[in-house]
C-alpha cells in the first residue's frame, strides 16, 4: 500500500497505526461529551420553547398574529445561516466556532429570559438562530474529524444520533417542568449552564487535528444568495400555516427562493471557492442521505406537533404528563442509535439500516392513525412511539456518519451544515405542510358533523374528534414519506459497510479502498512506512 494510504485520517473507519500521523487525540471521548452537552442543549431548545410559549405570549403582551415570531425568528436565523456557519466553522476552525457560537447562545439565551417586550423576545430568538447555525455544523464536523475509527465512529455516532433525536422529546419534559413548577423564563436560562460547561470543556480538551482548515476566500455571492433564498424557503412554509398556500406573499417568497437558490447553484458551479462545493451534495450517498432525512424529518416534526395537542387539548394530559408520554420514543431512539446502529454500522451497509430503520419508524406511524378521543395510550400510543423511536434512531445514526464520511476536511464544516438544512427545512416543511391537511380534515369532519349535534356537549365531542380525524389524516400523509424515504436510503445508498483497517484515499463515494460490501473485516493491510 502507498504512503498516502498509511496517513489518510479523512477515511472513514481507517484504523490508525503506531506510525500513522494524525493518530487519534487521547481525549476524543471526553470531548465527545462537551461536543453532545452543546447539541443536546440545541436540540431541546426547539421543543422546549413551544411548551413556554403561552405563558410568554401572557406576561409579554405579545398578540396572537406575532406569537409565531417566538418561533420564526429562531428558524429563520437558523436556517437561513447554516450554510455561511458550517464555512465559517471550515475557515476559522470548528473548535473556535463551536466555542464562539456556545458563548452566544448562552448570552442571546440570557436575554430572552430577561425579556420585557415583545421586541426583546423576538430579538434574542433571532440572535439563538444566528449562533445556533454556527455550533450544530461545528459539533457535527468536529465529530467527524475527530474519530475515524469504524468502531469509535459508529459508538460516536451512536450517541450524537440518540441526541438529535430523543433531545426534541426530552425538551417537552423538562419545558413541562420548569413551566410548571418555575417560571416560563427559565426555560431560556437553562441553556446558560449547558453552554458553559460546554465551552469550557471544549475549550480544554478539543484538540481539532491540523490541516484540516479551508482558507480559500470566503464566497460573498454565494453567502448572500444562500442566506436569502433559504430564509425565503423557511418563512414560505411557516407563512403558508397560518396564511395558508394561495396566501400572494405565501407564493412570493416560494418563486423568490426557487429563483436565489437556482441562481446560488450557478455561482456555486463557477466561482473558484464556493460556500458549497458541489461536489459535496452531487455525490450519490451524501445527496441520498440528505434527501431522506430532510424527509424523515418532515414526518417527524408534524408528529410533535400533533401528540402533544392530543395528549394536552383531547386527552388533558398536563405539560409534564405529556412530557413522561414521550419517554417510549426517547427509549427507542437510545436503543436504536446506540445498541442497533452503532452496533451494526461496521457490519452491514448503511442503507441496511437506514431502510428498515424507516420503514420500522412507518409502522409505528401506522398504529398511531388508530388514535381516537378514548384511544389508550398502553394499547396504541405506547408501542406506536417506541416503534417509531427504534426505527428514527437506528436510521439517524448511520445517516449522520454516511453525511460527513469521506468528505475532504476542509469542507466538514459545509457538508455537516447541509445534514443541519435538510433536517431544518425538513421541520419547516413538515410543519406547514401536516398541519395544513391536519386543519383541512377537521374542518370538513365538523362541517359534515355539527349538524348532528344538538347539545354544546355534543357540539363539544364533535370537535374533539374532529380534531383526532385531522392528526390521523396527515399521520397517514406521514407514513407515505417515511416509506419514501426508506426508498430513497435503499436506491439511492450504495456505499458498502465502512472500513476498519487503514484503507486508500476514499473513492469519492465515501468508501476507501477497502469499504466494500462484504469485504473481510479484520484483513491486514501492510504499511509502507514513511
Amino acid at each position: 500500500m502507498s504512503e498516502t494510504a498509511s496517513k489518510s485520517p479523512g477515511v472513514p473507519g481507517a484504523r490508525k497505526t503506531p506510525g500513522a500521523q494524525n493518530a487519534p487525540d487521547a481525549n476524543r471521548w471526553k470531548a465527545l461529551g462537551f461536543i453532545a452537552l452543546a447539541q443536546l442543549m440545541v436540540v431541546l431548545d426547539a421543543t422546549i420553547v413551544n411548551i413556554a410559549l403561552p405563558s410568554a405570549q401572557q406576561d409579554l403582551g405579545i398578540s396572537d398574529g406575532n406569537r409565531q415570531w417566538v418561533v420564526t425568528a429562531y428558524a429563520l436565523a437558523f436556517g437561513g445561516l447554516l450554510l455561511f456557519g458550517g464555512r465559517t466553522a471550515d475557515l476559522w476552525g470548528r473548535k473556535r466556532a463551536f466555542v464562539l457560537g456556545l458563548g452566544g447562545f448562552a448570552a442571546a439565551s440570557a436575554l430572552g429570559g430577561a425579556a420585557t417586550n415583545e421586541a426583546m423576545m423576538f430579538g434574542a430568538r433571532a440572535l439563538q438562530g444566528v449562533f445556533g447555525a454556527l455550533l450544530a455544523p461545528a459539533a457535527l464536523s468536529l465529530l467527524a474529524v475527530m474519530f475515524t475509527d469504524g468502531r469509535e465512529r459508529a459508538k460516536a455516532f451512536g450517541i450524537y444520533g440518540a441526541i438529535a433525536g430523543g433531545g426534541g422529546a426530552v425538551g417537552l419534559i423538562l419545558g413541562g417542568f420548569l413551566t410548571e413548577y418555575l417560571n416560563w423564563r427559565w426555560t431560556f436560562f437553562v441553556n446558560i449552564p449547558f453552554a458553559v460547561v460546554a465551552a469550557l470543556g471544549a475549550y480544554f480538551v478539543i484538540r481539532e487535528p491540523k490541516g484540516g482548515r479551508n482558507r480559500s476566500p470566503l464566497d460573498i455571492p454565494g453567502v448572500v444568495l444562500s442566506t436569502l433564498g433559504l430564509v425565503a424557503l423557511v418563512y414560505g412554509f411557516t407563512r403558508a400555516e397560518s396564511e395558508g398556500w394561495s396566501d400572494s406573499l405565501t407564493v412570493g417568497m416560494f418563486v423568490a427562493s426557487a429563483a436565489l437558490l437556482l441562481t446560488f447553484v450557478l455561482v456555486e458551479s463557477r466561482v473558484r471557492a464556493p460556500l458549497l462545493p458541489l461536489r459535496v451534495i452531487t455525490e450519490r450517498n451524501r445527496g441520498g442521505v440528505y434527501l431522506s432525512l430532510g424527509l424523515a424529518v418532515i414526518a417527524m416534526f408534524g408528529l410533535f406537533l400533533f401528540l402533544t395537542y392530543y395528549l394536552q387539548v383531547v386527552k388533558g394530559y398536563s405539560p409534564v404528563r405529556t412530557g413522561f408520554a414521550f419517554l417510549p420514543m426517547v427509549a427507542g431512539m437510545i436503543t436504536g442509535s446506540t445498541q442497533i446502529g452503532a452496533r451494526l454500522m461496521t457490519r452491514v451497509a448503511p442503507r441496511r439500516l437506514m431502510g428498515p430503520g424507516f420503514l420500522v419508524a412507518a409502522v409505528g406511524m401506522l398504529l398511531l392513525t388508530r388514535m381516537e378521543i378514548g384511544t389508550s395510550y398502553a394499547a396504541v400510543l405506547l408501542p406506536g412511539m417506541l416503534l417509531l423511536g427504534l426505527g428514527m434512531g437506528t436510521a439517524f445514526m448511520p445517516a449522520m456518519s454516511l453525511a460527513t464520511s469521506g468528505v475532504e476536511p476542509r469542507d466538514a464544516g459545509v457538508a455537516s451544515a447541509m445534514v443541519n438544512t435538510s433536517q431544518q427545512v425538513g421541520g419547516a416543511i413538515g410543519t406547514a405542510l401536516l398541519n395544513t391537511i391536519a386543519a383541512s380534515a377537521t374542518t370538513s369532519y365538523v362541517a359534515d358533523h355539527i349538524g348532528g349535534a344538538a347539545s354544546w356537549s355534543q357540539q363539544q365531542t364533535v370537535r374533539l374528534e374532529g380534531m383526532v380525524q385531522g392528526y390521523t389524516s396527515a399521520i397517514w400523509f406521514a407514513v407515505g414519506i417515511l416509506v419514501l424515504a426508506a426508498v430513497i436510503a435503499l436506491v439511492l445508498v450504495d456505499a458498502g459497510r465502512p472500513a476498519t483497517t487503514v484503507t486508500g484515499p476514499s473513492d469519492g463515494a465515501g468508501r476507501g479502498a477497502g469499504g466494500t460490501e462484504g469485504a473481510p473485516e479484520e484483513a491486514v493491510v501492510p504499511v509502507v512506512a514513511h
